[in-house]
């Protein structure tokens, strides 16, 4: 075993004994429950706990409380009762299913339509990519698609038959439902979720969707093992089927339960401090030395974990010594690189300033654990005296500034319906950064620049240099001074006695976004004479009060919809 190995060992196993004799101990009460039992659902334990039982062995919510009603695990939120079909500790999920559904009944509806804010974010995750939406939906006129299926009518019926002699009833499945795309004769009645783990044998058949309506949709507790972690300023993180902190010091999942045991516990007061002076020279050798390859790679093959730190000379030889440049801004330069495992990266070198800034430090581990489809993904990132870089990875398709307004000679148009899944994109992550979180995350920089594409052209937010992070429950924050870039900030930033700044500054920079994909055109000079020039919603409004349309260059009638659909929004 090389060198390097071995003092990775030592330090690795020092961290583990050096944290264990910092915690406070403390017996767990948790361990001194027993599991019960409702129905099917057996071992019902931690954070979870059956009504009746002691209050110290679930999670303190009643959130987590169940019922057991007629050998049925029942789950309580709000007014609504859900059966619980399903608890997987191991993924730390709990799978649903609506008490209207009956298995094999295609006439049975849901009782409840399952809306997100319903669900405590700062207790449940409803990973996007976990389930599909459902949706039930009733029309006054008979509909010809195939998105469109015949069931049974899931509505009121006392506010319908009066007014109509004959309803039609359908069901359709997405991952996105919006009200705007509907007929115009048709009212959505139900919106249920349906687990994405268990693929839909038929979308475009009744039985298919009711087996996986049958199935249930899942949901996370993953953020409630975090609390602790995060309040004493640790990162939390899964790692396999463990919940992690960096500090290794949790209450709720003991050393004993990590697989070191009583053993280690021991061993740590007879060779505490050999390992201690192990992780001493490991420390400063470190500086010197490349990571192993083998750990590289097995930490870019997890993505649930935190991101790497590099060492300088590693993000000098990832570039290639800088050799090749991709853009610069206002807060560093960005060069492409290659991962020794293969991929591409784009590392942004950092100017000094950012260097010695604990709040850049906060902001990896930050911004570290976002994992969306439509937020860049955070690889890695090197503080090393006045050297500072963070490392993404690389978008081959560009940002969309140069699709909205291309220059001339260059034909990088898209489509108007690629640039409407674009918006749809950005809408989903600037929603996950607000409310898919534990803290709401404010991006302030909302603007065609920071939307980069990956080889599909699917959008990724970018560039957290003024993103700021605050609890969720704080509707209006503060600010030392106005944040974003001219043409896309929000009135408020500038004149504090229109309101506070809040979430709301994003959406007002996604409007101005949206305005641009739909006009094709950007606000190139904010500080222009006219102004039709410097305010895109200004001509956008003097169009159509001029009884004009919004010139829609080379679009067909669907595009030409889709357009108004983003003006309207905007």
């Amino acid at each position: 075993m090389s060198t390097t190995r071995i003092q990775f060992l030592i330090s690795t196993i020092s961290i583990l004994l050096l944290c264990t004799t910092t915690c406070k101990a403390q017996n767990n009460p948790v361990s001194l429950c027993s599991s019960s039992s409702c129905g099917n659902i057996r071992n019902i334990s931690y954070p979870f706990r059956l009504k009746g039982g002691p209050k110290t062995c679930g999670y303190p919510n009643s959130n987590f409380e169940l019922d057991c009603h007629n050998n049925q695990t029942i789950f309580n939120l709000k007014s609504a009762k859900y059966f619980v079909e399903a608890i997987d500790y191991n993924k730390f999920s709990i799978r649903f299913v609506d008490p209207g559904l009956e298995k094999g009944n295609l006439s049975s509806c849901p009782v409840y339509s399952v809306d997100y804010d319903d669900w405590p974010s700062t207790i449940f995750n409803m990973f996007f990519d976990w389930n599909i939406p459902v949706a039930f939906i009733h029309c006054l006129a008979p509909i010809n698609s195939s998105i469109y299926v015949k069931s049974a009518f899931c509505g009121n019926r006392s506010n319908i038959f009066s007014n109509s002699s004959e309803i039609y009833s359908y069901v359709t499945v997405g991952q996105y439902i919006h009200v705007s795309d509907l007929e115009d004769s048709c009212t959505v009645d139900r919106v249920f979720q349906a687990s994405s783990h268990r693929t839909m044998r038929d979308s475009s058949s009744l039985s298919g969707i009711y087996e996986s309506l049958a199935y249930g949709f899942e949901l996370s507790w993953f953020r409630v093992l975090c609390g602790e972690c995060e309040k004493n300023n640790g990162f939390c993180s899964l790692e396999g089927n463990q919940v992690s902190c960096k500090h290794y010091c949790r209450e709720d999942i003991p050393l004993s339960q990590l697989g070191f045991g009583s053993a280690i516990i021991g061993l740590k007061f007879l060779c505490g401090f050999p390992f201690l002076v192990g992780l001493v020279v490991y420390k400063w050798r470190r500086r010197h030395l490349s990571v192993d390859e083998i750990i590289e790679d097995f930490l870019q093959s997890q993505n649930n974990l935190m991101p790497i730190k590099y060492s300088y000379s590693e993000i000098k030889k990832m570039t290639n010594n800088f050799k090749e440049k991709l853009g610069e801004g206002a807060y560093g330069t960005v060069f492409k690189g290659k991962l020794r495992s293969g991929p591409y990266v784009a590392v942004k070198l950092m100017g000094k300033s950012m260097a010695n800034d604990q709040e850049f430090i906060s902001e990896v581990g930050t911004i570290g654990r976002i994992h969306h489809i439509n937020v860049v993904q955070l690889i890695g990132f090197c503080v090393e005296g006045s050297k500072c870089a963070l490392v993404y990875d690389f978008m081959p398709k560009g940002s969309l500034d140069k699709y909205i307004c291309p220059q001339e000679g260059r034909a990088l148009s898209l489509s108007y319906e690629k640039m409407f899944e674009i918006s749809l994109g950005v809408a989903s992550g600037v929603d996950y950064l607000h409310r898919g979180c534990d803290m709401q995350i404010l991006h302030f920089d909302i603007k065609p620049h920071n939307i980069l594409l990956d080889e599909n052209f699917i959008p990724k937010i970018s560039d957290f240099g003024l993103a700021k992070l605050y609890p969720t429950n704080d509707s209006i924050v503060s600010l030392t001074a106005a944040r974003g870039t001219m043409g896309y900030m929000a009135p408020e930033m500038f004149y504090k006695n229109i309101g506070g700044v809040s979430y709301k500054a994003d959406v007002y920079s996604f409007r101005m976004l949206l305005m641009e994909i739909a006009g094709r055109r950007k606000n190139m000079n904010p500080f222009a004479d006219s102004v039709s020039q410097i305010y895109f919603p200004s001509w956008v409004y003097e169009q159509l009060h001029a009884g004009k349309d919004v010139e829609i260059k080379d679009a067909v009638e669907k595009e030409k919809k889709m357009v108004k659909k983003m003006i309207m929004v905007a």
